[in-house]
């Protein structure tokens, strides 16, 4: 009974399963998700902000935060709530980036007071919203001094219970003066910074000639972090022409000539004072630099303050050059200008930016203008009334005093002097005081002046030149008022250092023992010494002849491959262990050294023999990288245990040795070349069950003393028993 009760809702959940297409699930689930996320949370708009920002910055000024003092940063999160369905960190989060303590933004938007962190610090950490305050800067004026005035649209917040606006109508193109960075689905954006005072008078520039040369007065970015920016020409005209592209940025600091102390004082914008440190003592444990003597953050309430000491004798502009190259003292910023022009994301450079801001611009003065133009008109109009009963003022007196009910007035008033409800409603709520010529006299002088300015507005919407006359007065005086020095310096002739320093070069003899210790010791040491050290149960298992500035490939037990460079360690004694190289190439737990060689140009091929009697062929080639890459996964097959490994030089005849007293010669030209590091290789020794491979070498190198009877004709071959003279010790491990 169960069991039919069982199938019967195993079938009805089957009819309840609807097949649909996968282009269908993205179309109805996925895409709406990932516009959502482009229009309405990650991409900045035109007015140079995203919506978290907005709804921020609007309900500061509604709280009455622009001209009011400050007032507790938690208040503002909550009030904020009411058009930012979100958590209070997020909305913290973003008011810690616009505000001034934190030193995100050249021009900040919020005067805050308390701890907000800093942009250039990964560890200093902002206060929580209780303990800090904060009112909107001045320059705030500039997005809500018309915003009153039917400039832009007004929709409804996520539950209807209040309207906000859908962009701030700034005066000056913002989207290029506040940095912005976000990341959406399937696209992303990143504006640099430009200076306000640059940007304001490129922008009145380009309204007087579109062909002017932005450069000219915008020559590059500005970041409130300063720096070096290395100035390119013809880098820098491309992200202005195409909205994309990047540049470096540099740090900058000072030392006394006579010390080897340097200060720096600014940093790139994208990086930390943590990671610079972290980055030179990564260096200093690896070796690459062993200039650096030390080096803290000595920041304090002065600013930023990095101190790097180096050694004595060492050439400190040098090295400084060096660590621009090796660090994050030097970086590059990407920039990707996408933003939301009518709803719909693009890509634009700084020319288009401009002209789709004056445009939408013009509309917001435009509309001011209609609206201003409204306001005198309904002005004039009741004036205009006011006038009529000039002549007569008892008669009006009269109408009011002899009509019976209140509700009359104002359709006697009408009535008698041919005026409609407006202008009747206008003078029936003048008060007696005012009911007197004089008053009336000057009320009816505005009329003339009313009817000029309107119009001056009706002759400046017929003209769009005035218009434009009008946004250039704006950006004059947003320059005059709230412009400030460039921060970032241009450095136009800069030389393009190279990363290594200058690498002695010297003959060396390299020691690895089983145990995975490391030793690099020169000739001279080596005929001083009587014999090699080794801990108790360890011994020598690779040894060979190389130049300090050869590279060297690590294999391990967990097809891994580690690169270094011999002059990255230091020159040992016979008498010393060395290297622990799991330590030192920062092994994972239970991971050791199996195989060592020196690659050389990449132009030979390394032999992997497998315990299942598979031999993989890989070209050399396939470990060298571009990149200063120190790791490599997956260097050779996992599917069997590695039985033995060798450098390839010249094709040559190899050995393999099995488990069961058998060996095997064939000739290595028999196996072609893999570039991919995986391959699991050819068949070579056929084994019986329970049998596996022991040993893989040079067959030069075995102790076999007749070669014909373990050589085969054909792969893979079973080979042939070891006769007790051909048995030895290099015959029974990796090698």
């Amino acid at each position: 009974m169960s069991k039919k009760k069982g199938q019967k809702s195993i079938e009805g959940l089957s009819a309840m399963v609807i097949e649909q297409p996968i282009t269908k699930t993205l179309e109805d689930n996925y895409m709406p998700y990932a516009m959502s996320v482009i229009v309405s949370r990650a991409i900045p708009e035109i007015d140079g902000f995203k919506p978290s920002h907005r709804k921020l910055l609007y309900t500061m000024y509604k709280m009455g935060l622009l001209t009011g003092s400050r007032t507790k940063s938690a208040n503002i999160v909550g009030q904020t709530m009411r058009l930012n369905p979100h958590g209070e960190g997020a909305i913290y989060e973003t008011m810690v980036r616009l505000a001034r303590g934190n030193e995100s933004l050249l021009h900040p938007l919020i005067d805050s007071k308390g701890n907000f962190g800093k942009v250039y610090s990964r560890d200093m950490a902002y206060a929580a919203s209780r303990y800090t305050e904060a009112k909107l800067d001045a320059l705030c004026g500039e997005f809500f001094r018309d915003i009153d005035r039917d400039t832009v649209d007004f929709v409804d917040n996520y539950d209807n219970t209040a309207k906000e606006p859908s962009l701030l109508p700034t005066t000056y193109p913002n989207v290029l003066v506040s940095a912005n960075q976000g990341i959406a689905v399937g696209m992303a954006s990143q504006i640099c910074g430009f200076n306000l005072a640059e940007v304001c008078r490129t922008t009145a520039a380009l309204l007087r000639n579109p062909d002017c040369d932005l450069m000219e007065t915008l020559p590059a970015p500005d970041f409130s972090t300063g720096g070096e920016l290395l100035f390119v020409d013809r880098e820098m005209r491309s992200i202005y022409e195409t909205g994309r592209g990047s540049f470096k940025l540099r740090a900058r600091w000072r030392r006394e000539k006579t010390s080897n102390l340097v200060e720096v004082y600014e940093i790139p914008y994208t990086t930390t004072v943590e990671a610079i440190i972290d980055s030179v003592e990564k260096l200093t444990r690896e070796a690459k630099i062993k200039e650096v003597a030390d080096i803290r953050d000595e920041t304090d309430l002065q600013g930023l303050k990095l101190a790097i000491e180096f050694k004595r004798g060492v050439d400190v502009d040098r090295m400084m050059q060096r660590l621009c190259k090796l660090t994050p003292l030097q970086e590059s910023f990407s920039c990707n200008f996408n933003i939301l022009v009518a709803g719909m994301p693009r890509v634009m450079g700084v020319r288009e930016i401009l002209t789709e801001w004056t445009a939408w611009r013009v509309e917001c003065v435009r509309r001011r203008l209609h609206h201003d133009a409204g306001k005198l008109r309904e002005k004039l109009h009741l004036l205009e009334g006011l006038q009529k009963i000039l002549l007569d003022i008892d008669r009006a007196i009269a109408i009011i005093r002899q009509t019976e009910e209140e509700d009359e007035v104002v359709p006697n008033l009408m009535i008698g002097f041919r005026i409609d409800r407006a202008q009747a409603d206008y003078i029936a709520d003048i008060r007696l005081r005012n009911i007197n010529k004089e008053f009336i006299l000057k009320r009816i002088a505005e009329v003339e002046s009313l009817r000029a300015e309107l119009d001056d507005i009706e002759r400046t919407l017929k003209d769009r030149q005035r218009v434009i006359a009008l946004i250039i007065k704006d950006l004059g005086a947003v320059e005059k008022k709230y412009g400030v020095p460039r921060r970032t310096t241009l450095i136009h002739d800069h030389k393009d250092f190279p990363a290594e320093e200058h690498i002695e070069d010297y003959p060396v003899h390299v020691f690895v023992s089983r145990e995975g210790y490391f030793k690099k010791i020169t000739p001279a040491s080596l005929r001083m010494s009587s014999g090699q050290r080794y801990k108790e149960g360890d011994e020598a298992f690779q040894s060979f002849e190389a130049s300090n500035k050869d590279e060297i490939l690590f294999f391990t037990n967990r097809q891994m491959c580690y690169k270094a460079r011999l002059h990255e360690f230091e020159d040992a004694k016979a008498s010393v262990l060395g290297d622990f190289l799991p330590s030192r190439l920062g092994m994972d737990e239970g991971e050791s050294v199996v195989f060592t060689c020196l690659p050389g140009s990449f132009e030979h091929s390394l032999l992997f023999a497998f315990e299942n009697g598979k031999v993989a062929r890989v070209a050399l080639s396939c470990y060298a990288t571009v990149s200063n890459r120190r790791k490599l996964t997956g260097a050779y097959s996992d599917k069997s245990p590695l039985a033995g490994a060798c450098l390839l030089s010249d094709e040559t005849e190899m050995a393999v040795f099995s488990s069961d007293g058998r060996a095997l010669l064939f000739h290595s030209a028999a196996l072609t070349p893999k570039t991919t590091r995986s391959t699991q290789g050819v068949g070579v020794m056929s084994l019986k069950p329970g049998r596996r491979v022991t040993a893989f070498l040079e067959a030069g190198r075995s102790r076999i003393t007749n070669p014909a009877r373990y050589r085969v004709r054909t792969l893979p071959g079973a080979g042939a028993a070891l006769r007790p003279e051909d048995r030895g010790e290099e015959q029974m491990g990796l090698i």
